[in-house]
């Protein structure tokens, strides 16, 4: 079990961010909260609070790299070190291309790939400092293959699992810091709340047999990952229910 350290989880007040909190808290990990659902980030740290963890939280907008660092600096603050960043929060509104929603389009740019960046900037000066840490990215198995209606979410999933390939490659062998993906495939959370696209909509409203999984699943694999021996580099976890293709 870990003692004495510190995980951000961004995205936290739903969905496998909500999951991976509570996972890491049960762990022994102290966890600094991040998502803009004030409301929700409350219930979550006096949830943890009450089965005897450690949490704090701090309102953040993903998408500007002024509030991730104010994100990691609350975090050091707080707990006076920042040993995993689980980057969590992510939009999914599916959409064929012809339907040219390029609002969204740019949402999921703006949370999925920058929000990315923005908290590994946030916190990698701080983890090349004390020469140690894990980066753990939330891709997804959309990542990994595209599907009608995925295009643009498919490619700012292959960006993050780029990114995070990338700066794995790039992190010095003489420090101690990891760099994972984890790619889901079909989870029970609110993402797919986001979607507009009504041609979308009526196909899942067609029914799917399939038993989805659930935040909980993804929330072990993260735990998995980050509480393994110094010599061990999980670089990335691609988890889809049974019966998903």
């Amino acid at each position: 079990m870990a003692t004495s350290k510190t995980a951000i989880i961004t995205g936290a007040s739903s969905g496998i961010g909500q999951a991976a909190a509570k996972e890491l808290a049960g762990r022994g990990f102290a966890v600094m909260l991040a998502a803009r659902r004030e409301d929700r980030l409350v219930e979550l740290k006096k949830e943890i609070e009450e089965a005897g963890g450690q949490a704090a939280y701090k309102v953040t907008d993903v998408t500007s790299s002024k509030e991730m660092k104010a994100l990691a600096a609350a975090a050091i603050e707080q707990f006076g070190q920042i040993d995993v960043l689980v980057n969590n929060a992510g939009l999914m509104p599916l959409s064929y291309m012809n339907k040219l929603k390029i609002e969204e389009w740019d949402k999921m740019v703006d949370v999925n790939i920058k929000g990315v960046l923005y908290g590994i900037a946030a916190v990698l000066p701080h983890m090349e400092e004390r020469r140690e840490g894990h980066i753990v990215n939330i891709s997804s198995v959309a990542g990994h293959d595209i599907t009608p209606g995925s295009a643009v979410y498919s490619g700012t999933k292959f960006a993050v699992r780029a990114i995070t390939e990338g700066l794995r490659q790039e992190l010095s062998p003489d420090m101690n810091i990891r760099a994972t993906i984890v790619s889901p495939g079909a989870v029970a959370t609110e993402l797919t709340d986001t979607i507009t696209d009504q041609d979308i909509l009526d196909g899942f409203a067609s029914g799917n047999p399939m038993k989805f999984l659930e935040a909980e699943d993804i929330a072990r694999a993260i735990g998995y990952a980050v509480e393994q021996p110094d010599y061990v580099d999980v670089n990335e976890i691609l988890i889809r229910p049974r019966q998903q293709k």
